[in-house]
């Protein structure tokens, strides 16, 4: 299915956010949003992804 990942428009074989997840290897912590709403983790397993969906995932990052 084609969808929209972090503004970049790409092809992947997963069904639920979740398994977005794996199949583009994020791991850790990370806040999700699909089609500006976000999705907390404990959704994502039953969280169906469509065709065109907008999906942001965002890392927390170290520093200051």
């Amino acid at each position: 299915m084609k969808i929209v990942l972090n503004g970049e428009p790409c092809e992947v074989a997963a069904e639920t956010l979740a398994a977005l997840l794996d199949e583009c290897g994020f791991s850790g912590r990370v806040a999700t949003a699909v089609n500006e709403g976000f999705v907390p983790s404990s959704l994502r397993v039953g969280h169906r992804l469509n065709d065109g969906d907008r999906v942001e995932v965002l890392a927390p990052m170290q520093g200051g």
